[in-house]
């Protein structure tokens, strides 16, 4: 039988898949609780099998950045993500996450019984991965969205330095809330955000860039700047006219 860790934040739902999923004969629910940090405490105890995680969690992780974070201590765990969710930040974390291998992930609409959910949790533990054609082409989707837009240009930690470089933070609040000791090194990473954005071309004053950079963020969309300091953006077909703001 296979050991299995169940999270699911539906007190309603919870108890009535882990009778389901026992009714089989092929499942051994070890733990059931409702959320990330739950499921990561848990794993540290007793190391389950398998895990068959809701996406949308109780707490301050969700299902995906759990399972990030389980597999940091404990890689390639087999994992079965669930999910009626279909707001991008979920797509845009499993695209983010790395996961290649030992996973399925599908909507709970297309596989609600338990005996059609533990097929994917033995083909999870036996190293293959699957995603459920609908949830493959909304992750796509994202990374097509993102990859036309200022911050598909970055990595996910450029991403969230640029966000509170946005916010007006300093260096040294963003190292703090980052747990970084060195502000050097969020020095370093706007410099790849100028980088990437061309901003490291139109201007040599780290104010300006900053500038610059909190309002690329702010309208979501890449800028530039001509040699008499005019913004630009580009057009429809990709040529760059003059922004005229809000």
């Amino acid at each position: 039988m296979i050991a299995l860790l169940l999270v699911e934040d539906n007190s309603k739902l919870r108890p009535a898949l882990q009778t389901g999923l026992e009714a089989t004969g092929e499942i051994r629910v070890i733990r059931a609780c409702q959320s990330g940090e739950e499921a990561l405490e848990f794993c540290f105890e007793q190391q389950p099998e398998v895990i068959l995680m809701d996406v949308q969690l109780s707490g301050d992780m969700n299902g995906i950045e759990a399972v990030v974070t389980i597999r940091r201590e404990f890689p390639r765990l087999p994992v079965v993500f669930y999910s009626i969710q279909d707001d991008d930040v979920y797509f845009r974390d499993f695209r983010n996450s790395g996961i290649l291998s030992h996973y399925a992930y599908v909507r709970k609409s297309n596989y609600l019984l338990p005996k059609m959910i533990v097929p994917l949790l033995k083909d999870a533990q036996a190293g293959r991965s699957f995603i459920d054609p609908d949830i493959e082409a909304r992750v796509q989707e994202v990374r097509h969205k993102d990859e036309n837009t200022p911050m598909g240009l970055l990595e996910p930690n450029e991403q969230e330095v640029a966000r509170m470089l946005a916010s007006g933070m300093t260096n040294e609040q963003i190292a703090a809330r980052l747990g970084f000791k060195d502000k050097r090194t969020i020095s370093r990473t706007n410099g790849q955000i100028y980088a990437a954005w061309g901003l490291n071309e139109t201007t040599t004053d780290e104010k300006v860039a900053r500038t610059r950079a909190a309002l690329i963020v702010q309208i979501g969309m890449l800028m530039a700047w001509d040699e008499y300091g005019t913004p630009l953006v580009l057009d429809e077909r990709g040529n760059w006219t003059p922004w005229e703001g809000e």
